[in-house]
């Protein structure tokens, strides 16, 4: 090679590496001029639910719709089985941090810290070393408060950690009234306090073709099957190896004690629609120890005549696969409330059954205009009310469509307003 060849080498190179250097300077600059900011999005609590599983992709969905120029990076509990492949997949440009190097790494190049939608303010140490380490700004995005899942007066105990984190933060969005209404209470006063929408009504995940297979194999077709979900009052961890949960003896007494109660009403459901409507019905779980439950509380107790038009589904799924499916429901009643939230969320009926030991996110149906498909099984005069309410879910699929649609509506109302607040902060 001579040295003309050479220099002639050269500078191409350099006038590549210059192009490359200009277009991701370009990439990362908003339409202001200015650098764009870097988020750090701290969610993904956990992999058995798939409720927990669909804050991040919700949360993710929704900054990169509304805050589009952004860099994001995910500061996860966990994205273990299948999960982290699922959130690469859909998001390729999220940094998905995890080592110790990695994560102190986000702390001096990150702006902003976001704490995702979940049952509490579930990082809270986190969040609190983001705020003693680096003084940088953060704030709350959907969560209940205080969120406490234990029996008894436990239950409205408030962590003083969470008072002074929340203080501190930009903006504290819950994800239902009642939750504002303590927060108020205690005298939180961060800056912005609403009601924002829980993170999962935004997840688009999809596996059209695990769902479609499904459905065929079993004899379901799309519109004519709803599905319905099993739940005992305290989930059983103990049941789930990986958890590596301790048993506890009084969470497990009072799920023994209400397991039958709480999911008569959900049999007679069952038996109710398959007998006056054209419609099957498909057994699901929201999270691993339900796959059993189902079988146990709800197929093994059908009559004959109603068990032949009833699947149970044998084994967990993704929250992939669950919103395909769904999505191809007529639509779902029980007594989770994460299935229900990624339903509506898709214009698809949903029905929330819910007692005290699930905290107060249930109210976030009565938020979003479903009041009269919310209902406490505690209150014998709502339970009294669960089958109906599915028979017209059931019989009159139209109406029931345009009732989701009208909350759809009204949840995207508020996504849009509180990103417009997120966004507003970040380019203070």
């Amino acid at each position: 090679m001579t040295p003309d060849s050479t220099y002639s080498n050269r500078r191409i190179f350099l006038k590549s590496a210059a192009l490359a250097t200009a277009s991701l300077l370009a990439s990362i600059k908003g339409i202001s001029g200015k650098k764009a900011p870097a988020i750090v999005l701290r969610s993904s609590w956990q992999t058995v639910n798939i409720g927990d599983i669909g804050h991040t992709p919700g949360v993710l969905s929704l900054l990169e719709k509304y805050l589009p120029d952004a860099s994001i990076r995910l500061w996860p509990s966990s994205v273990g089985n299948g999960v982290e492949e699922l959130l690469k997949r859909r998001f390729p440009k999220v940094a998905i941090v995890q080592t110790p190097e990695e994560i102190a790494a986000t702390l001096k190049e990150c702006d902003f810290l976001l704490h995702g939608s979940g049952p509490s303010l579930v990082a809270r140490k986190d969040v609190e070393r983001w705020h003693q380490e680096t003084g940088k700004p953060y704030g709350i995005y959907g969560i209940t408060f205080p969120g406490v899942y234990a029996p008894g007066p436990a239950a409205s105990k408030v962590n003083a950690l969470d008072v002074g984190l929340l203080n501190n933060a930009r903006f504290a969005f819950f994800r239902d009234s009642v939750s504002l209404k303590v927060a108020k209470e205690f005298g939180i006063k961060s800056p912005v306090m609403e009601f924002c929408p829980d993170g999962a009504f935004a997840v688009d995940f999809r596996n059209d073709q695990a769902a479609t297979d499904f459905l065929s194999k079993h004899g379901l077709e799309a519109g004519k099957f709803l599905c319905v979900i099993p739940r005992t009052r305290f989930t059983p961890y103990w049941e789930i190896p990986a958890k590596k949960t301790p048993f506890d003896a009084e969470r497990n007494a009072i799920n023994e004690k209400m397991k039958e109660h709480d999911n008569a009403p959900l049999r007679e459901a069952i038996i109710a629609v398959v007998r006056q409507t054209g419609l099957k019905i498909l057994i699901v779980p929201e999270d691993e120890t339900q796959v059993k439950l189902g079988k146990e509380i709800l197929l093994d107790k059908l009559p004959e005549d109603v068990k032949k038009n009833v699947v149970w589904r044998d084994r967990y799924w993704l929250t992939d696969e669950a919103l395909s499916t769904y999505l191809l429901s007529a639509g779902l009643f029980g007594l989770e409330m994460h299935s229900p939230i990624m339903c509506i969320g898709h214009g698809i009926p949903a029905i929330v059954c819910r007692f005290a030991e699930q905290t107060s996110k249930g109210f976030m149906w009565r938020d979003i205009g479903l009041g009269d498909w919310l209902f406490d099984m505690d209150k014998p005069e709502e339970v009294a009310r669960i089958v109906p309410a599915v028979l017209a879910m059931a019989k009159d699929p139209k109406a029931a469509k345009a009732k989701a649609a009208k909350a759809r509506s009204f949840v995207e109302k508020r996504q849009r307003e509180t990103m417009a607040v997120v966004s507003k902060t970040l380019a203070v």
